[in-house]
């Protein structure tokens, strides 16, 4: 059995569902690596602080169930909307802000079996992940998933829109100087455009046996 998975990905193609429940079918802990990004684009936006400031005293802890805490603070819910979704791209360009989320994300990982996600896991955070998984799909179902997502949290949302900022944000991920997405060379391409939620899931699950 693999002790320790790496999913890596673009934005909506999966990761965190999928993650999430082979996490609580295999008895593994969680680590939602995009939650800490939004968590730190969400202190900018509230503090109106540079990221140097924002980073050099942030405190980001995940729990067990998956919930998310900012300077002690549970902002699980704050850190989903469309404001934080964009700022966590930018953010994510620091190379101060990537040091200190990687070193917290290595020493959670230390611990016990886990599967965390990303967009960096399998080439930066987690080099030597037992098993690496490259999750993507089509940029039309991605912008469809993020719009029905948008919808049931009663958010406003335009497919058209969503699209464009969804390949601006591949575009923005994949061609940073600084740990850009990429699929590392060792890691197994999972595409889910034609694929159920659960289809996505045993396939990993078996992978991982």
């Amino acid at each position: 059995m693999k002790k320790i998975i790496a999913v890596d990905g673009p934005a909506g193609a999966g990761k965190s569902t999928v993650s999430k429940i082979v996490a609580a079918r295999l008895g593994y802990t969680y680590i939602d690596t995009g939650a800490m990004y939004r968590a730190v684009a969400l202190k900018v936006l509230l503090t109106k602080k540079s990221v140097e400031d924002v980073t050099r005293d942030i405190e980001i802890k995940l729990d067990e169930a998956g919930k998310i805490f900012l300077d002690g603070r549970d902002v699980t819910k704050e850190i989903r909307t469309p404001e934080v979704s964009r700022g966590a791209s930018d953010v994510a360009k620091f190379g101060i802000v990537r040091k200190k989320l990687t070193e917290l994300q290595r020493e959670m990982a230390a611990h016990g079996s886990v599967i965390m996600d990303g967009r960096d896991i399998g080439t930066q955070v987690l080099p030597n992940a037992d098993l690496k998984i490259f999750l993507t799909a089509s940029v039309e179902e991605r912008a469809r998933r993020r719009f029905e997502e948008l919808k049931e949290k009663n958010f406003s949302a335009d497919f058209e829109q969503i699209k464009k900022e969804i390949s601006l944000r591949d575009k923005q991920d994949s061609e940073r100087e600084i740990a850009p997405l990429a699929q590392a060379e060792d890691a197994i391409l999972l595409d889910s455009t034609a694929l159920s939620i659960e289809q996505v899931v045993e396939e990993i699950l078996r992978l991982a046996r």
